[in-house]
């Protein structure tokens, strides 16, 4: 009998504390009116006091009680995150302590806003083979540990959360992944955060400092609305796939006038696409399954679910998910 691997749960995560346009603009040269012009964002979600590791247990947890899971079962935990609690240990081993599970091996993925879209792949490999059948990917980010609040061009936008799936080996099953395409384009003046220089001198007053988030807006944009678009083309292109064929679009949730060019630039109904960009910010990673599990949790069943992340890197890379039978 063949074996698949299929998506079994999924889950997401917001933190309580809501930040309003308008609180935003008691503490920069900003308003309500701008941000919503701009990015279609009225509200995000700070975890205040809470670590990515924290928010990444709360999904883990979710999904292993929707899908009827032990947490000695898990092979695997994939954490994808730009913001962990520490360079090390990684944030993925927090979680696997977290839940307890002891049969699994875990560490992070970093690939920025397409952080889902790459450990979701990476899980689905590791499933293939004859030695794991239980994986969990997570994508977390708190991002507004990494701001720096005297820069509007880029604080406006972010939020924080979590959110993840949960795959399993199926027997009799067809693969949830119909097909996958990930590209890199080595970019670090366009989109960086953390970075840290390397030391001068040797010296008593070295001490590691991180710098805050950076992205050069108008370089973002022209990435998303030329490389981003053209390969979401190509990808549907080589799977021979009309984009009318698609039922559900969920791409990284940038900011929703980025999601309206793609909509125009597939030429694929704006009604199709899964946005949550408006009430939680742009939450890097977290974005799409985050997305993907408000839809799942809604009824929607799509044939065809194209998933299309893209960030910091420069990386991006879609997914083709089946998800009728889910």
């Amino acid at each position: 009998m063949s074996v698949s691997v299929k998506l079994t749960a999924s889950a997401g995560y917001l933190p309580e504390r809501v930040v309003t346009n308008d609180e935003l603009s008691k503490i920069m040269d900003t308003s309500d009116e701008w941000i919503q012009a701009h990015t279609g964002i009225k509200t995000r979600h700070y975890a205040i006091n809470e670590d990515s590791s924290e928010m990444a247990t709360k999904v883990a947890e979710n999904l292993l009680q929707q899908a009827h899971v032990a947490p000695e079962e898990i092979d695997l935990i994939i954490v994808s995150t730009i913001s962990p609690d520490a360079l090390t240990p990684s944030t993925a081993a927090l979680v696997q302590k977290n839940i307890g599970a002891k049969n699994a091996f875990a560490y992070d993925l970093s690939a920025a806003c397409a952080g889902f879209i790459f450990g979701y792949s990476t899980a689905d490999k590791f499933l293939h083979s004859p030695q794991y059948n239980k994986a969990i990917v997570i994508s977390v980010e708190n991002n507004s540990k990494m701001m720096d609040f005297t820069d509007r061009t880029s604080t406006v936008f972010f939020g924080d959360g979590a959110a993840g799936a949960l795959l399993e080996k199926k027997e009799g099953a067809t693969d949830s992944l119909l097909a996958e395409k990930m590209r890199a384009d080595g970019n670090m003046e366009a989109v960086n955060s953390g970075r840290i220089k390397p030391i001068s001198a040797v010296k008593a007053e070295n001490y590691p400092q991180a710098k805050a988030f950076y992205q050069d807006g108008p370089a973002v944009f022209n990435f998303v609305t030329t490389t981003v678009i053209d390969h979401m083309k190509d990808f549907l292109n080589e799977n021979q796939i009309d984009p009318q064929e698609i039922d559900l679009v969920i791409p990284h949730q940038a900011n929703l006038r980025l999601l309206e060019k793609i909509s125009e630039g597939l030429n694929i109904p704006f009604e199709k696409f899964a946005v949550n960009v408006d009430y939680a910010g742009n939450t890097s990673s977290v974005g799409i399954p985050l997305a993907l599990s408000e839809q799942l949790a809604n009824g929607k069943r799509p044939k065809k679910a194209l998933l299309t992340g893209f960030g910091a890197g420069l990386v991006y890379g879609s997914l083709l998910l089946d998800l009728s039978d889910y």
